[in-house]
């Protein structure tokens, strides 16, 4: 496995494999459980909104990085974060990593290449979410075993 810096050729692939990782969260999950008035307001377009997104990832010059892990030829995945040097603060904004690469401890390699980054930046902190939902559970593993705290909060939505 190689981690590098992102380049534009790797929007595209990034955006496919960010669609179909979460996929299964938006449409099996988060639809059903709210409802199609809610998931429309918040979500409805959330494949449009990861390609809009993605493509502000990548601006180092505004202290945003992505960086992408490769097997081969492939494209395995990508973690970005941003860093906030005033702050001395960092966070990951998105990790995904392709199906046919998970449970082979590339998202450890790629946050742990992320904290790596942020400390060189200044960051003293790190801040990385994810949802409390079963689609998540995987997630949550990881960044308790990366050393995390989790913070308990709750969102509610309603219908009006």
């Amino acid at each position: 496995m190689r981690i590098r810096a992102f380049c534009q050729d790797d929007l595209t692939p990034l955006t496919d494999l960010t669609i179909e990782t979460f996929r299964p969260f938006y449409e099996d999950y988060f639809r059903p459980l709210v409802g199609e008035v809610i998931f429309a307001n918040q979500h409805g377009a959330w494949r449009d909104d990861y390609r809009t997104q993605l493509a502000g990832l990548h601006a180092p010059e505004e202290h945003r990085h992505v960086a992408v892990a490769e097997i081969g030829e492939a494209i395995a995945g990508y973690v970005a974060w941003n860093v906030d040097p005033t702050r001395r603060d960092g966070t990951v904004t998105i990790l995904a990593v392709s199906a046919a690469y998970r449970r082979h401890h590339l998202g450890t390699a790629l946050c742990e290449h992320a904290f790596g980054e942020m400390r060189a930046l200044g960051a003293e902190v790190v801040e990385i979410g994810t949802g409390s939902d079963p689609f998540h559970a995987p997630a949550r593993a990881l960044y308790e075993r990366l050393g995390c705290t989790k913070l308990p909060i709750a969102v509610y939505y309603r219908q009006l």
